[in-house]
Protein backbone atom coordinates (compact mmCIF):
# COMPACT_ATOMS: atom_id res chain seq x y z
CA UNK A 1 0.00 0.00 0.00
CA UNK A 2 2.75 2.01 0.47
CA UNK A 3 3.57 2.86 -2.98
CA UNK A 4 -0.29 3.91 -3.56
CA UNK A 5 -0.18 6.45 -0.83
CA UNK A 6 2.99 7.97 -2.17
CA UNK A 7 1.54 8.17 -6.04
CA UNK A 8 -1.87 9.85 -4.01
CA UNK A 9 0.17 12.23 -2.13
CA UNK A 10 1.64 13.20 -5.40
CA UNK A 11 -1.73 13.66 -7.20
CA UNK A 12 -2.92 15.48 -4.62
CA UNK A 13 0.47 17.82 -4.44
CA UNK A 14 0.06 18.56 -7.69
CA UNK A 15 -3.45 18.82 -7.71
CA UNK A 16 -3.05 21.64 -4.97
CA UNK A 17 -0.53 23.08 -7.12
CA UNK A 18 -2.68 23.32 -9.77
CA UNK A 19 -5.56 24.96 -8.27
CA UNK A 20 -2.90 27.64 -6.22
CA UNK A 21 -1.72 28.75 -9.74
CA UNK A 22 -5.37 28.79 -11.10
CA UNK A 23 -5.96 31.09 -8.16
CA UNK A 24 -3.39 33.35 -9.33
CA UNK A 25 -3.98 33.01 -12.71
CA UNK A 26 -7.46 33.28 -13.22
CA UNK A 27 -7.64 37.39 -12.46
CA UNK A 28 -5.09 38.08 -15.33
CA UNK A 29 -4.86 35.43 -17.66
CA UNK A 30 -6.94 35.09 -20.73
CA UNK A 31 -10.28 32.86 -20.75
CA UNK A 32 -9.32 31.50 -23.99
CA UNK A 33 -6.13 30.30 -24.91
CA UNK A 34 -4.78 27.95 -27.46
CA UNK A 35 -8.68 26.91 -28.04
CA UNK A 36 -7.95 24.81 -30.64
CA UNK A 37 -7.22 21.71 -28.66
CA UNK A 38 -10.69 22.23 -26.87
CA UNK A 39 -12.26 21.47 -30.51
CA UNK A 40 -11.71 17.42 -29.97
CA UNK A 41 -11.15 14.58 -32.06
CA UNK A 42 -12.38 11.25 -33.39
CA UNK A 43 -15.78 11.90 -35.49
CA UNK A 44 -16.94 8.79 -33.18
CA UNK A 45 -16.24 11.32 -29.75
CA UNK A 46 -17.56 14.00 -31.93
CA UNK A 47 -20.67 12.34 -32.45
CA UNK A 48 -21.46 11.87 -28.94
CA UNK A 49 -20.55 15.79 -28.04
CA UNK A 50 -17.56 14.75 -26.70
CA UNK A 51 -18.84 12.71 -24.20
CA UNK A 52 -15.82 9.99 -23.70
CA UNK A 53 -13.47 10.88 -21.09
CA UNK A 54 -14.81 7.82 -18.55
CA UNK A 55 -15.09 5.27 -21.53
CA UNK A 56 -12.55 5.69 -23.96
CA UNK A 57 -10.21 3.02 -24.58
CA UNK A 58 -8.37 3.31 -27.85
CA UNK A 59 -6.09 5.30 -29.48
CA UNK A 60 -7.64 8.58 -29.09
CA UNK A 61 -7.72 8.42 -25.59
CA UNK A 62 -4.43 9.90 -25.82
CA UNK A 63 -6.30 12.97 -26.53
CA UNK A 64 -9.16 12.21 -24.43
CA UNK A 65 -8.32 10.76 -21.44
CA UNK A 66 -4.87 9.04 -21.20
CA UNK A 67 -5.73 6.67 -18.75
CA UNK A 68 -7.79 5.05 -21.78
CA UNK A 69 -4.49 3.68 -23.22
CA UNK A 70 -3.95 0.99 -20.76
CA UNK A 71 -7.02 -0.98 -22.66
CA UNK A 72 -5.20 -0.76 -26.05
CA UNK A 73 -4.77 -4.85 -26.89
CA UNK A 74 -2.20 -3.92 -29.83
CA UNK A 75 -0.81 -1.23 -31.81
CA UNK A 76 -3.27 1.45 -33.72
CA UNK A 77 -3.57 4.85 -35.86
CA UNK A 78 -5.64 7.37 -36.10
CA UNK A 79 -6.87 10.29 -38.53
CA UNK A 80 -9.03 12.31 -38.67
CA UNK A 81 -9.55 15.57 -41.35
CA UNK A 82 -12.39 18.32 -41.01
CA UNK A 83 -13.08 21.72 -42.21
CA UNK A 84 -14.25 24.72 -40.37
CA UNK A 85 -15.81 27.89 -41.19
CA UNK A 86 -17.29 27.22 -44.87
CA UNK A 87 -13.83 25.66 -45.56
CA UNK A 88 -11.88 28.47 -44.63
CA UNK A 89 -9.65 26.64 -41.60
CA UNK A 90 -8.61 22.95 -41.81
CA UNK A 91 -8.24 20.97 -38.40
CA UNK A 92 -5.91 17.30 -39.56
CA UNK A 93 -4.96 14.88 -37.08
CA UNK A 94 -3.17 11.91 -36.63
CA UNK A 95 -2.20 9.10 -33.58
CA UNK A 96 -0.18 6.30 -33.08
CA UNK A 97 -0.68 4.11 -29.89
CA UNK A 98 0.55 0.58 -28.71
CA UNK A 99 0.86 -1.06 -25.22
CA UNK A 100 4.47 -1.21 -23.63
CA UNK A 101 3.27 -4.69 -21.41
CA UNK A 102 0.27 -5.26 -19.84
CA UNK A 103 0.34 -3.05 -17.18
CA UNK A 104 1.62 0.48 -19.19
CA UNK A 105 0.88 2.02 -22.66
CA UNK A 106 1.97 5.25 -25.07
CA UNK A 107 1.15 6.85 -27.57
CA UNK A 108 2.29 10.10 -30.00
CA UNK A 109 -0.33 12.51 -31.26
CA UNK A 110 -0.22 15.62 -33.79
CA UNK A 111 -2.61 18.38 -34.32
CA UNK A 112 -2.70 20.84 -36.94
CA UNK A 113 -5.36 23.88 -37.16
CA UNK A 114 -4.84 26.47 -39.65
CA UNK A 115 -6.21 29.39 -42.06
CA UNK A 116 -3.86 29.17 -45.08
CA UNK A 117 -3.98 31.34 -48.25
CA UNK A 118 -4.87 34.50 -46.40
CA UNK A 119 -4.10 37.96 -48.42
CA UNK A 120 -1.32 39.91 -46.49
CA UNK A 121 -2.37 44.03 -48.25
CA UNK A 122 0.30 45.44 -45.42
CA UNK A 123 2.10 46.48 -48.24
CA UNK A 124 -0.81 46.89 -51.05
CA UNK A 125 -0.35 51.04 -51.54
CA UNK A 126 3.75 51.79 -52.58
CA UNK A 127 5.26 54.71 -51.16
CA UNK A 128 3.83 57.61 -53.95
CA UNK A 129 0.03 56.02 -52.78
CA UNK A 130 -0.52 53.91 -55.66
CA UNK A 131 -2.49 50.67 -55.51
CA UNK A 132 -0.06 47.50 -57.03
CA UNK A 133 -2.12 44.17 -56.46
CA UNK A 134 1.23 42.60 -57.25
CA UNK A 135 2.48 43.50 -53.94
CA UNK A 136 -0.10 41.55 -51.92
CA UNK A 137 1.44 38.37 -50.52
CA UNK A 138 0.08 35.22 -49.04
CA UNK A 139 0.63 33.81 -45.33
CA UNK A 140 -0.79 31.22 -43.30
CA UNK A 141 -1.84 31.30 -39.26
CA UNK A 142 -0.95 27.46 -38.07
CA UNK A 143 -1.46 26.23 -34.59
CA UNK A 144 0.27 23.03 -33.95
CA UNK A 145 0.13 20.72 -31.00
CA UNK A 146 2.68 17.34 -30.19
CA UNK A 147 1.33 15.14 -27.55
CA UNK A 148 3.26 12.62 -25.60
CA UNK A 149 0.84 10.13 -23.70
CA UNK A 150 1.93 7.49 -20.80
CA UNK A 151 -0.29 5.54 -19.30
CA UNK A 152 -0.16 2.86 -16.30
CA UNK A 153 -2.30 0.78 -14.54
CA UNK A 154 -2.80 1.43 -10.59
CA UNK A 155 -2.25 -1.50 -8.12
CA UNK A 156 -6.13 -1.12 -7.25
CA UNK A 157 -8.06 -3.23 -9.48
CA UNK A 158 -9.92 -1.07 -11.68
CA UNK A 159 -7.66 1.83 -11.46
CA UNK A 160 -5.95 3.47 -14.37
CA UNK A 161 -3.79 6.54 -14.95
CA UNK A 162 -2.50 8.71 -17.77
CA UNK A 163 -0.59 11.86 -18.38
CA UNK A 164 0.33 14.07 -21.44
CA UNK A 165 3.60 16.29 -22.16
CA UNK A 166 2.74 18.26 -24.73
CA UNK A 167 4.38 20.91 -27.03
CA UNK A 168 2.40 23.72 -28.99
CA UNK A 169 3.87 25.93 -31.85
CA UNK A 170 1.83 28.62 -33.20
CA UNK A 171 2.94 31.11 -36.25
CA UNK A 172 1.13 33.80 -37.89
CA UNK A 173 3.04 34.43 -40.77
CA UNK A 174 6.11 36.16 -40.10
CA UNK A 175 4.68 38.59 -37.95
CA UNK A 176 4.78 36.39 -35.39
CA UNK A 177 5.19 33.03 -33.64
CA UNK A 178 5.13 30.87 -29.77
CA UNK A 179 6.51 27.93 -28.26
CA UNK A 180 4.06 26.68 -25.23
CA UNK A 181 4.58 23.37 -22.89
CA UNK A 182 2.38 22.15 -20.84
CA UNK A 183 1.25 18.63 -18.52
CA UNK A 184 -2.28 17.15 -18.55
CA UNK A 185 -3.75 14.35 -16.23
CA UNK A 186 -6.26 11.78 -16.99
CA UNK A 187 -7.69 8.75 -14.51
CA UNK A 188 -10.20 6.22 -15.14
CA UNK A 189 -11.91 4.05 -13.00
CA UNK A 190 -14.21 1.20 -13.00
CA UNK A 191 -16.90 -0.95 -11.06
CA UNK A 192 -19.88 -3.28 -11.27
CA UNK A 193 -20.46 -2.02 -15.04
CA UNK A 194 -20.33 1.40 -13.98
CA UNK A 195 -17.13 3.66 -15.09
CA UNK A 196 -16.11 7.24 -14.29
CA UNK A 197 -13.19 9.28 -15.97
CA UNK A 198 -11.50 12.49 -14.53
CA UNK A 199 -9.26 14.22 -17.46
CA UNK A 200 -7.10 17.78 -16.05
CA UNK A 201 -6.17 19.32 -18.90
CA UNK A 202 -3.46 22.10 -18.71
CA UNK A 203 -3.35 20.89 -15.02
CA UNK A 204 0.11 22.95 -14.17
CA UNK A 205 -1.35 25.72 -16.55
CA UNK A 206 0.49 26.14 -19.98
CA UNK A 207 2.34 28.89 -21.27
CA UNK A 208 2.82 30.13 -24.56
CA UNK A 209 5.71 33.00 -25.28
CA UNK A 210 5.65 34.75 -28.40
CA UNK A 211 7.68 36.92 -30.17
CA UNK A 212 7.42 39.42 -32.95
CA UNK A 213 8.94 40.66 -35.99
CA UNK A 214 9.22 43.94 -35.29
CA UNK A 215 9.51 45.39 -39.03
CA UNK A 216 6.97 43.15 -39.92
CA UNK A 217 4.35 44.91 -37.35
CA UNK A 218 5.44 48.65 -38.44
CA UNK A 219 4.38 47.29 -41.55
CA UNK A 220 0.84 46.72 -39.89
CA UNK A 221 0.99 49.96 -38.28
CA UNK A 222 1.85 51.93 -41.19
CA UNK A 223 -1.00 50.09 -42.93
CA UNK A 224 -3.47 51.44 -40.42
CA UNK A 225 -2.64 55.13 -39.66
CA UNK A 226 -4.45 56.95 -37.16
CA UNK A 227 -4.85 53.51 -35.06
CA UNK A 228 -3.22 53.21 -31.32
CA UNK A 229 -1.30 49.32 -32.51
CA UNK A 230 0.62 48.26 -29.73
CA UNK A 231 2.64 45.28 -29.77
CA UNK A 232 0.53 42.31 -28.04
CA UNK A 233 2.15 40.78 -24.31
CA UNK A 234 4.24 38.23 -25.14
CA UNK A 235 3.06 35.36 -22.33
CA UNK A 236 0.19 33.78 -22.82
CA UNK A 237 -1.15 31.59 -20.01
CA UNK A 238 -3.72 28.66 -20.06
CA UNK A 239 -5.15 27.96 -17.12
CA UNK A 240 -6.40 24.28 -16.43
CA UNK A 241 -9.55 23.06 -17.78
CA UNK A 242 -11.03 19.31 -16.18
CA UNK A 243 -13.72 17.42 -17.72
CA UNK A 244 -15.36 14.62 -14.92
CA UNK A 245 -17.84 11.69 -16.61
CA UNK A 246 -19.66 8.85 -16.02
CA UNK A 247 -20.67 5.65 -18.60
CA UNK A 248 -22.46 2.61 -18.31
CA UNK A 249 -22.93 0.23 -21.19
CA UNK A 250 -26.20 -1.72 -21.58
CA UNK A 251 -26.77 -5.25 -23.37
CA UNK A 252 -30.37 -5.11 -25.10
CA UNK A 253 -30.72 -8.73 -26.28
CA UNK A 254 -27.68 -10.71 -27.96
CA UNK A 255 -26.70 -8.37 -31.23
CA UNK A 256 -27.40 -4.62 -29.51
CA UNK A 257 -25.57 -2.68 -26.95
CA UNK A 258 -26.07 1.03 -25.64
CA UNK A 259 -23.41 3.26 -24.55
CA UNK A 260 -24.24 6.10 -22.55
CA UNK A 261 -22.36 8.52 -21.05
CA UNK A 262 -22.55 12.24 -19.06
CA UNK A 263 -19.92 14.64 -18.61
CA UNK A 264 -19.19 17.83 -16.82
CA UNK A 265 -16.64 20.31 -18.54
CA UNK A 266 -15.67 22.80 -15.76
CA UNK A 267 -13.29 25.55 -16.46
CA UNK A 268 -11.88 27.76 -13.69
CA UNK A 269 -13.12 31.30 -15.28
CA UNK A 270 -16.44 32.85 -14.98
CA UNK A 271 -18.39 32.24 -19.06
CA UNK A 272 -21.53 32.09 -19.92
CA UNK A 273 -22.06 28.50 -19.26
CA UNK A 274 -25.77 26.92 -17.81
CA UNK A 275 -23.74 26.89 -14.67
CA UNK A 276 -21.24 29.70 -13.57
CA UNK A 277 -19.58 31.79 -10.98
CA UNK A 278 -16.51 33.68 -10.33
CA UNK A 279 -14.70 30.89 -9.83
CA UNK A 280 -15.69 27.84 -12.18
CA UNK A 281 -18.20 27.53 -15.15
CA UNK A 282 -19.99 23.71 -15.96
CA UNK A 283 -21.02 23.04 -19.13
CA UNK A 284 -22.70 19.24 -19.27
CA UNK A 285 -22.51 17.18 -22.02
CA UNK A 286 -24.37 13.55 -22.68
CA UNK A 287 -23.49 11.21 -25.77
CA UNK A 288 -25.20 8.07 -27.01
CA UNK A 289 -23.99 5.15 -29.24
CA UNK A 290 -26.23 2.37 -30.43
CA UNK A 291 -24.24 -0.67 -31.54
CA UNK A 292 -25.18 -3.23 -33.67
CA UNK A 293 -22.48 -6.82 -33.55
CA UNK A 294 -19.69 -3.78 -32.66
CA UNK A 295 -19.98 -3.29 -36.14
CA UNK A 296 -22.42 -0.93 -37.26
CA UNK A 297 -22.92 2.38 -34.68
CA UNK A 298 -25.20 5.38 -34.05
CA UNK A 299 -24.42 8.07 -31.98
CA UNK A 300 -26.18 10.68 -30.42
CA UNK A 301 -25.14 13.49 -28.57
CA UNK A 302 -26.14 17.41 -26.91
CA UNK A 303 -23.39 19.83 -25.56
CA UNK A 304 -22.29 22.99 -25.14
CA UNK A 305 -24.96 24.27 -23.05
CA UNK A 306 -24.68 28.58 -23.22
CA UNK A 307 -26.45 31.40 -21.87
CA UNK A 308 -26.91 33.73 -24.42
CA UNK A 309 -28.25 36.52 -24.64
CA UNK A 310 -31.05 38.14 -27.02
CA UNK A 311 -31.70 41.17 -28.49
CA UNK A 312 -34.34 42.16 -25.91
CA UNK A 313 -32.15 41.33 -23.02
CA UNK A 314 -33.64 38.02 -22.56
CA UNK A 315 -31.49 34.95 -21.85
CA UNK A 316 -32.09 31.72 -23.69
CA UNK A 317 -30.32 28.71 -23.60
CA UNK A 318 -28.73 27.28 -26.93
CA UNK A 319 -26.84 23.62 -27.14
CA UNK A 320 -24.51 22.40 -29.83
CA UNK A 321 -26.60 18.83 -31.24
CA UNK A 322 -24.51 16.18 -32.85
CA UNK A 323 -24.97 13.07 -35.12
CA UNK A 324 -22.48 10.49 -36.20
CA UNK A 325 -22.42 6.96 -37.73
CA UNK A 326 -19.71 4.93 -37.96
CA UNK A 327 -19.18 0.81 -39.16
CA UNK A 328 -16.21 -1.16 -38.05
CA UNK A 329 -14.93 -4.71 -39.50
CA UNK A 330 -11.75 -6.26 -39.38
CA UNK A 331 -10.03 -3.74 -37.25
CA UNK A 332 -10.64 -1.10 -39.28
CA UNK A 333 -13.29 1.58 -37.96
CA UNK A 334 -14.52 4.29 -40.19
CA UNK A 335 -16.71 6.70 -38.13
CA UNK A 336 -18.48 10.36 -39.41
CA UNK A 337 -19.85 13.16 -37.69
CA UNK A 338 -22.20 16.14 -38.33
CA UNK A 339 -20.70 18.89 -35.95
CA UNK A 340 -19.69 22.46 -35.63
CA UNK A 341 -17.92 24.17 -33.22
CA UNK A 342 -20.46 26.63 -31.65
CA UNK A 343 -24.31 25.71 -31.09
CA UNK A 344 -27.03 25.09 -33.74
CA UNK A 345 -27.19 28.89 -34.65
CA UNK A 346 -23.89 30.26 -34.52
CA UNK A 347 -21.58 28.43 -37.16
CA UNK A 348 -22.29 26.25 -40.00
CA UNK A 349 -22.09 22.61 -39.69
CA UNK A 350 -18.89 20.48 -40.56
CA UNK A 351 -18.96 17.07 -41.86
CA UNK A 352 -16.23 15.16 -40.43
CA UNK A 353 -14.48 11.70 -41.12
CA UNK A 354 -12.00 9.56 -39.16
CA UNK A 355 -9.96 6.47 -39.48
CA UNK A 356 -8.98 4.15 -36.81
CA UNK A 357 -6.49 1.31 -37.51
CA UNK A 358 -6.08 -1.86 -35.48
CA UNK A 359 -2.46 -2.47 -36.89
CA UNK A 360 -2.58 -6.05 -35.42
CA UNK A 361 -4.98 -7.24 -38.51
CA UNK A 362 -1.89 -6.72 -40.74
CA UNK A 363 0.13 -9.30 -38.95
Amino acid sequence: MQPIQNLLKKLLLLGLCSVFQTAMFAQTARKYSNEFLNIGVDAAALGMSNAVVAHTNNVNSGYWNPAGLIQLEDQEMSLMHANYFANIANYDYGAFAMPLDDRSAIAFSLIRFGVDDILNTTELIDSDGNIDFNRIKLFSATDWAFTFSYARKLPVQGFNYGVNAKVIRRIIGDFASAWGFGFDLGVQYETDGWQFGLMVRDITTTVNSWTFDQKEFEKIRDAIPGQNQDTPESTEVTIPKAQLGIARLFEIGRDYELLTEIDLNVRFAETNDIISSSFASIDPAIGFEFNYLNMAFLRLGAGNFQNVKQLNGSEEVNFQPNFGVGFQYKGIQIDYALTDIGDQSVALVSNVFSLRIDLGVFR
